[in-house]
């Protein structure tokens, strides 16, 4: 992997929708985002022709992702959210413009399929910190958020990785612009859940599980049998809350496909259990997420008996987030239940 230069107050980032451009839907949401980059990162948001086009072309898309990575005064690219459709086009791009110009790259959910080419490419990147969803948190931005962030940005070196005292996952409706000035309610965080009888280290790799599964399915590019011998697989999954037997069957394709045989962790980030078409009852979401840990867990003792397994992380689909170091490496104890990883 590329040492990536980090970025420094005053630097240019550009803003893009790899995905659905969420940004041209909820400007009012898109906008407070940008204001927090600036405000608190000091960091200069520079909109490309896609951004807010709702519709825009895979082309299009294409073209804004390979000029802000080959743009010199670019220094970093942040998505406005994720959507659907990477899997139709990343995998078509050249790696090139990218692997000749290595910049740092936030985004998660469909995002998954950028850093998976970016990781091919010898890039790493940053699963974690989109406009709409992390920098545009109603109210005022998550202090634990803020954190990871700016060491993300600015930082090098080891960091060690904390859990949240809280999380959220029940969603502000974006089309009322009134929630912006809202807070959300935030519940009790009850830690990270550890299966483990040995030390682990590698390059984070993985993503939304989802995204996983279409990489998998369409025969998407993917690390070869020996790189995953020097990965520590990341997954969590989306606002479509899956049910457990889909969840088993991703797990048993990464398995039969001599992937959890040879990694050497598994990090699980807290699974979403509440969206507008599943308003599930805390109790719900404790049933939800306690089921997910041993369907999880279960599917992966399946392949590998022996490495560490650790879920309900700070990374993914809930709040506070964690921009996990995408192709960065990782290092699991055990024995300290403690996880570094270096910037």
């Amino acid at each position: 992997m590329q040492k990536l230069q980090k970025l420094k107050p005053g630097d240019k980032v550009a803003i893009l929708s790899p995905s659905f451009a969420a940004a041209g839907k909820w400007p009012h949401v898109y906008e407070l985002g940008l204001s927090r980059l600036r405000d608190i990162f000091g960091l200069i948001p520079v909109e490309y022709p896609t951004t807010k086009k709702i519709g825009a072309s895979t082309d299009e898309r294409a073209k804004d992702l390979i000029d802000a990575f080959q743009n010199p005064d670019i220094k970093g690219v942040i998505a406005t959210l994720g959507g659907n459709d990477q899997v139709t086009y990343i995998k078509n791009l050249s790696q090139e413009p990218f692997a000749n110009n290595p910049k740092p790259f936030f985004g998660f959910s469909d995002n998954s399929h950028f850093e998976n080419h970016l990781f091919l490419a010898g890039v790493p990147s940053f699963y974690g910190g989109s406009i709409l969803t992390q920098f545009a948190m109603q109210n005022k931005m998550d202090d634990y958020t803020v954190e990871y962030l700016k060491k993300a940005f600015f930082e090098n070196g080891e960091v060690e990785l904390v859990a949240s005292d809280t999380y959220n996952d029940v969603n502000l409706n974006w089309n009322d612009p009134t929630t912006l000035t809202q807070s959300r309610v935030y519940e009790k965080n009850d830690g990270w859940h550890w299966d483990a009888h040995s030390d682990g280290a590698g390059l984070l790799w993985g993503g939304c599980l989802e995204s996983i599964d279409e990489m998998l399915r369409h025969g998407v590019p993917i690390p070869t049998h020996e790189q995953f011998e020097n990965v520590v697989l990341m997954t969590e999954t989306s606002e479509e809350i899956p049910e457990h037997g889909y969840v088993h069957r991703v797990y048993r394709a990464l398995g039969e496909r001599g992937i959890l045989s040879r990694v050497q962790g598994v990090l699980v980030g807290r699974p979403k259990a509440w969206e507008f078409n599943k308003q599930h009852t805390a109790p719900e979401k404790d049933v939800y997420r306690k089921s997910q840990r041993e369907t999880t867990l279960a599917a992966i003792r399946e392949y590998n008996k022996k490495i560490p397994v650790v879920q309900n992380l700070d990374f993914g689909h809930t709040d506070p987030q964690i921009p996990m170091p995408y192709g960065g490496v990782v290092i699991i104890n055990s024995k300290k239940a403690s996880i570094k990883a270096i910037l």
